[in-house]
């Protein structure tokens, strides 16, 4: 092998070693790829759990509008409100 065969190889590989490390480190290299990967799984399980939070409140609300006994829970237990034939018993606050 004479001297520009060995240049040329010295060269072919140092040019092969420049692309193979922009692949792995460049801008949209391999490292990136597996950082948006992470990040959409992350994303991906938000969305599920935003979904099931959605369905939830969808049910709220559909019983808010049409559950009159559901209504009446809620008005007892958040509200701290007394039904028609309820009887009040008031205790003395404590000190």
């Amino acid at each position: 092998m004479n001297l520009g065969q060995k240049i040329l190889v010295v060269g072919a590989a140092c040019a092969l070693l420049t692309v193979l490390s922009m692949i792995v480190f460049g801008d949209n290299g391999l490292i990136e790829l597996s950082r948006l990967r992470a990040k959409e799984r992350m994303m991906a399980g938000q969305n599920q759990a935003l979904a099931r939070e959605n369905i939830d409140l969808y049910r709220i609300v559909d019983r808010l509008k049409n559950d009159p006994e559901y209504i009446e829970t809620i008005a007892r237990n958040e509200l701290g409100m007394v039904g028609k034939d309820d009887i009040v018993i008031l205790r003395p606050r404590e000190r």
